[in-house]
């Protein structure tokens, strides 16, 4: 019998009491409260001093859905790179821009339920098969073939530790080891045995859910603040993107990460670690959108260079680049939209028409060229345009929305398109297509918003090829932003550099990230004070990461004020807004 199917046949067994029980658990969340006390009183406003932000409005306390990703840089952590988690988590809408927002929204169903435990079944066998045990183990048990109580006691209480984010308590331990031993025994392996508690917990609501517990603040009476290992678990899924590492957990074991000088030292040792270039790529793949480059597709016919290769590798030049300029160089996140630095892999040279080199190289475009900043990189002309053509109105509304932070309402459900879908012959280029969009009163109010921006992004086709013509006629690439006119897309870049909501969108959708909440229910006293931080430090990235832990508002919570709804079945979707769950 294999490890794996070991673990799903012990009848009764903690793989399956857990998962049998996990859609109850889940469903009923948002009912329950992981306060160390009874409930959450409502926070009531005092006065602050004059060189803090007013309390009174921080954020709520947050249930949230642990993603795939966090759970293989997790797992890597824990086990090593060479563990990785085989499958897809469930798919989460975005809120207020961000998928980071909307795990706190998620529901979980009954199916997605069977992915995480076909996952936990899948690793459980990775790490008990002889390949992986005898050095992720940090005991031998005396007999194979028989319970050893204190290697699995050594065992769990290490890895529950890290994955539970905060030590298990003793009663629940002894369960663990108990349930252990009674598998080993049953089926003659210690390392089976072992890995059916290992399935178990990989499953269990208290991992798969990042919950949070409060604790009255002593800074600030009447107030609640984020108790240690909560503290912990946001700052590092927030910064690495991943649960919090064994000197992070120590930290908030110890009290230190609560005084001042622990908690900053903590933060400085965070910012300096390799693993923020993780939390950071994380960051900005939801930020930007990336996540759209799952379902990219372009007609094959029109843009045979563009392939399922260049696909992920649009995605990856966007990442490398905003990584190596605001981490690497630690740079103006302004010049992100007139920097001609970038990274160029085979794919892509063949769509930017360069010399070809293996693998990843780094590649700056000259002065007359008209590739500047990250809107003229194939990851946003592409992902914002259609299969087999360019669209000014997408890449102005992407503009707007993702860059700017400037939601634009979406078309009445009556709109005829078929003027645009269906034009006249005699129109040839795509400004004088979506001028047709002005005709239309209903449209013009938001097309005179973005069609303006994104025509001057016209030089480049469908699949962000350049051209200088469409159809035989030539391309005006001029336009205009928010007052702010220019001929081409260079004039476009320096717009963009200089309007100032370019660096308020990034604080803006930072804080949200940071706290899971989103950034309208947030005191515009907060974002006030971030955003002259920011200004202050340059526009650094490093500067407003440290801004934003080190606010009073981070470590402070409050009650959930929204109305949650019951969950009726096992089986429905279980919203997670709630403030936690045992």
């Amino acid at each position: 019998m294999s490890v794996k199917g070991a673990g799903r046949l012990l009848l009764g067994g903690p793989a399956n009491n857990l998962f049998s029980k996990t859609l109850t658990v889940i469903a009923a969340a948002t009912l329950l409260s992981c306060s160390s006390h009874d409930s959450v009183k409502t926070a009531k406003t005092q006065a602050a001093p004059a060189t803090q932000v007013a309390v009174g409005n921080e954020p709520p306390r947050r249930l949230r859905l642990m993603t795939a990703t966090q759970m293989q840089n997790t797992m890597a952590y824990v086990f090593g790179s060479g563990i990785t988690v085989p499958s897809s988590f469930a798919t989460v809408t975005r809120n207020d821009g961000l998928i980071g927002v909307g795990t706190s929204f998620a529901g979980v169903t009954s199916s997605q339920i069977e992915t995480y435990q076909k996952t936990a079944s899948t690793v459980d066998a990775l790490i008990m098969s002889e390949r992986y045990r005898n050095f992720l183990m940090p005991c031998t048990p005396k007999d194979e073939k028989a319970a050893d109580d204190a290697c699995a006691r050594t065992y769990l209480g290490t890895v529950g530790k890290l994955f539970y984010r905060r030590p298990l308590e003793p009663e629940r331990l002894d369960e663990y080891v108990k349930d252990a031993n009674e598998a080993a025994g049953r089926l003659k392996n210690f390392y089976t045995g072992l890995g059916t508690v290992l399935e178990g917990m990989l499953i269990s609501p208290r991992v798969l859910l990042v919950s949070e517990r409060a604790e009255p603040d002593p800074k600030h009476p009447g107030h609640e603040r984020l108790d240690a290992y909560s503290l912990a678990s946001r700052l590092s899924f927030f910064l690495w993107n991943a649960a919090p590492d064994a000197p992070l957990l120590a930290a908030a074991e110890s009290g230190e990460l609560q005084t001042p000088k622990g908690y900053a030292k903590t933060v400085d040792r965070m910012l300096a670690s390799p693993r923020l270039e993780a939390g950071m790529r994380a960051f900005f793949d939801d930020m930007f959108q990336l996540d759209d480059f799952n379902n990219l597709a372009k007609d094959g016919q029109i843009y045979p260079a563009f392939t399922g290769t260049a696909v992920q590798d649009a995605r990856e030049q966007t990442l490398r680049t905003t990584v190596d300029h605001l981490l690497v160089k630690n740079m103006d996140y302004r010049d992100l939209f007139t920097s001609r630095d970038t990274f160029i892999s085979p794919s892509l040279a063949a769509i930017y028409k360069l010399p070809t080199n293996p693998g990843w190289v780094e590649y700056e475009f000259p002065k007359d060229s008209p590739r500047v900043g990250l809107q003229t990189e194939i990851g946003f002309l592409a992902a914002h345009a259609h299969p087999g053509r360019s669209s000014p109105t997408l890449r102005g509304k992407a503009m707007r929305e993702i860059l700017l932070c400037q939601p634009v309402p979406r078309p009445p459900a009556n709109v005829d398109f078929s003027a645009l879908e269906n034009p006249d012959p005699n129109i040839k280029t795509q400004r004088a297509r979506v001028a047709l969009h002005l005709k239309n009163p209903v449209c013009a109010g938001c097309h005179k918003i973005m069609d303006p921006t994104g025509l001057a992004l016209e030089n480049f086709d469908g699949a962000g090829q350049y051209r200088t013509t469409e159809k035989g006629e030539a391309i005006d690439a001029s336009g205009v932003l928010d007052g702010h006119s220019f001929q081409d897309v260079n004039g476009l870049a320096v717009a963009l550099h200089d309007h100032p909501a370019v660096p308020a969108c990034l604080v803006k959708r930072v804080y949200a990230y940071a706290v899971g909440t989103p950034s309208g229910s947030v005191d515009p006293a907060i974002m006030e004070n971030l955003d002259k931080q920011f200004v202050t430090g340059g526009y650094r990235m490093r500067a407003l990461l440290r801004s934003v832990v080190m606010d009073p508002t981070f470590t402070m919570v409050t009650e959930q004020k929204q109305p949650v709804p019951a969950a009726k079945t096992a089986s429905a979707t279980a919203p997670l807004s709630a403030a936690g769950t045992h």
